[in-house]
C-alpha cells in the first residue's frame, strides 16, 4: 500500500518541496562559501575556544577549506552541483563561523564577489551568523540585495535557555536573539533560526518549549533542527571522552521530533531535521547510516507516528 511519502509528500513543510514550487520545478542547490570569518567567542571579543560543541571543520566541506578565494569556491561549488546534482539554480551560502562579523563595507565586497560569479543562475544569498553580530547597518546591507535575490539570514538560536548558552560558552544570550529578531520584524529578509536538541541537562519538556518561542515570531520563515552531535576538536568532545553522557539514538530522536513537529507553526519551512558531521570527526552519536538513509528513516517514522506539522499548534 502506497503512502504519501511514496509520492513525495512529507508530513511537514519541507524545504526541498518549497524550493521546487518556488522555482517552477528547477533544481536549486546551496553553494557553501567559507569567508574565513571567526567568531566573537573565539577571537577574545567575548571569549576563547568557541561554542563547546563546535569544530568548524565539522560543517565546512573539504573543497571550501582548500580553495583560497571566494570566486574559486563558488566556481568549484557550482561545477560540482551541476555535474553531481544536475542543479539549475544556486543559492550562495556563507556558512562557516559568523558571516556578519566584519564591517559592512568588507561584507559587501565579499557578498558581491560571490554573487558575481554566475549571476544568470544565482537566485539567492544565505548568510549564517550569530544574533549578537547583527545590527541595523548589516540588516540594511542584506536588504539591499532583496530586489535581485532571495536573501536568507540564518541565526543560531541553539537553545532558548541562558543557562544552556552559558554552559556551552555561547557568549550570547537569548535576549540578544530576540533583539535581532526585533530588527527584522518588517524586513524582506527571510529569517531562519537554528536549534540544537539534546543537551544532556535539558529535559524533553524544556526542548518542546522551543516551539513556543519560534512560533511567536512571525518573521521566522525557516528553521534548521539539529540533534547534538559530539565531534573531534571540540571542548564537548574532550568532555565526552572523559565522561560520556547521553546523546540521542536515532529512534529517540524520531520520537522527540514526532512530538515537536506537531507543535510547530504550519507555515514555517523546515530546512533540516538533523545535522551530520564527517565520519572522521564524529564521536557520537554514530547512527551507522548515510545522510539520505537517516532522512528516509526519520520521514518514515514521522509518517508512521502521524506527526503532522502544526496539528497541535495553537495560534
Amino acid at each position: 500500500m502506497s503512502t504519501l511519502l511514496d509520492i513525495g509528500q512529507k508530513p511537514y513543510h519541507h524545504y526541498g518541496s518549497y524550493l521546487k514550487k518556488k522555482y517552477d520545478g528547477q533544481r536549486v542547490y546551496k553553494v557553501i562559501v567559507d569567508g574565513n570569518f571567526t567568531c566573537p567567542n573565539r577571537d577574545g571579543s567575548k571569549g576563547y575556544g568557541g561554542c563547546s560543541y563546535c569544530n568548524v571543520d565539522s560543517f565546512t566541506p573539504e573543497s571550501a577549506r582548500k580553495l583560497p578565494t571566494i570566486r574559486e569556491q563558488v566556481e568549484e561549488g557550482i561545477k560540482r552541483a551541476r555535474e553531481g546534482y544536475r542543479a539549475d539554480k544556486f543559492i550562495i551560502y556563507f556558512q562557516p563561523n559568523t558571516n556578519t562579523y566584519a564591517p559592512a563595507h568588507f561584507l559587501k565586497a565579499m557578498y558581491d564577489e560571490a554573487l558575481a560569479v554566475c549571476p544568470e543562475d544565482t537566485v539567492g544569498l544565505s548568510v549564517g551568523t550569530r544574533p549578537d553580530c547583527i545590527d541595523f547597518e548589516k540588516v540594511a546591507l542584506l536588504e539591499s540585495y532583496c530586489d535581485r535575490y532571495d536573501v536568507d539570514l540564518e541565526m543560531g538560536m541553539e537553545s532558548i535557555y541562558d543557562d544552556t548558552l552559558d554552559r556551552i560558552n555561547r557568549g550570547c544570550s537569548h535576549e540578544e536573539l530576540q533583539t535581532a529578531l526585533k530588527l527584522v520584524e518588517n524586513s524582506p529578509l527571510e529569517i531562519c533560526v537554528h536549534t540544537i536538541f539534546g543537551f544532556p541537562w535539558e529535559s524533553k519538556e524544556m526542548m518542546l518549549k522551543y516551539a513556543d518561542e519560534i512560533n511567536k515570531h512571525p518573521q521566522i520563515k525557516f528553521v534548521k533542527l539539529h540533534h547534538l552531535h559530539i565531534v573531534e576538536g571540540s571542548i564537548m568532545g574532550v568532555q565526552y571522552k572523559r565522561e560520556p553522557f547521553h546523546v540521542f539514538s536515532i529512534d529517540e530522536y524520531c520520537d522527540f521530533l514526532a512530538e515537536f513537529i506537531p507543535l510547530l507553526r504550519p507555515d514555517i519551512v523546515i530546512q533540516r531535521l538533523f545535522g551530520l558531521a564527517d565520519q572522521d570527526l564524529l564521536i557520537a552519536p554514530n547512527w551507522g547510516m548515510k545522510k539520505s538513509a537517516i532522512q528516509t528513516y526519520i520521514d518514515k517514522a514521522l509518517e508512521r507516528k502521524e506527526a503532522i506539522q502544526g496539528s497541535k499548534y495553537i495560534g
